[in-house]
């Protein structure tokens, strides 16, 4: 997902650690591939945020050839965890990863974080826009909410994890 959308602090919310991977209120703190063993042979994997960060243009293209390479190449790739912010409409960013995905065929669900700071209305008025979004592109994979402070949410998308793990 997008800079500050909150990639790490869901990792931190799966593995139900305060601190595994390193979160900040300012975008682009993750500027590598982190990796957090949560199995025997299983890994989740922080990457950097598509967009907004404070490091050059030129580091920022390299850094989405190399996470399109890493997701393109790996075998043992079971689920993308594709996360955007519920508050917010898919940017053009986020809705040209979901179609490289797709039409790669990767496995990918969409993860809306921040769910708390939404009325349950305007939540599932935001969620039905993904899903309208994703279906203009003949996409359909699971799209789920949560939030990482309240822990809502967490339970879904670790059962979804594991679901894929195990098939």
């Amino acid at each position: 997902g997008r800079s500050n959308v909150g990639k790490s602090s869901l990792i931190n919310a799966i593995v139900n650690r305060k601190n595994i991977a390193r979160t900040s209120n300012v975008p682009g703190k993750t500027q590598q591939m982190n990796y957090y063993q949560i199995g025997e042979d299983c890994f989740l994997v922080d990457l950097p945020g598509y967009g907004f960060a404070k490091v050059p243009r030129k580091e920022r293209d390299r850094w989405g050839r190399t996470i399109r390479q890493y997701l393109s190449e790996r075998e043992s790739l079971k689920l993308i965890l594709s996360v955007i912010d519920a508050r917010h409409e898919p940017s053009g960013l986020d809705q040209d990863f979901f179609y490289w995905l797709a039409s790669n065929e990767m496995p990918f669900c969409v993860l809306m974080s921040k769910a708390d700071k939404l009325s349950k209305n305007k939540f599932a008025q935001s969620k039905k826009a993904v899903k309208n979004i994703l279906a203009e592109m003949n996409i359909d994979v699971p799209i789920l909410g949560y939030s990482a402070s309240s822990r809502q949410g967490i339970p879904e998308i670790q059962e979804l994890i594991t679901d894929f793990i195990q098939h």
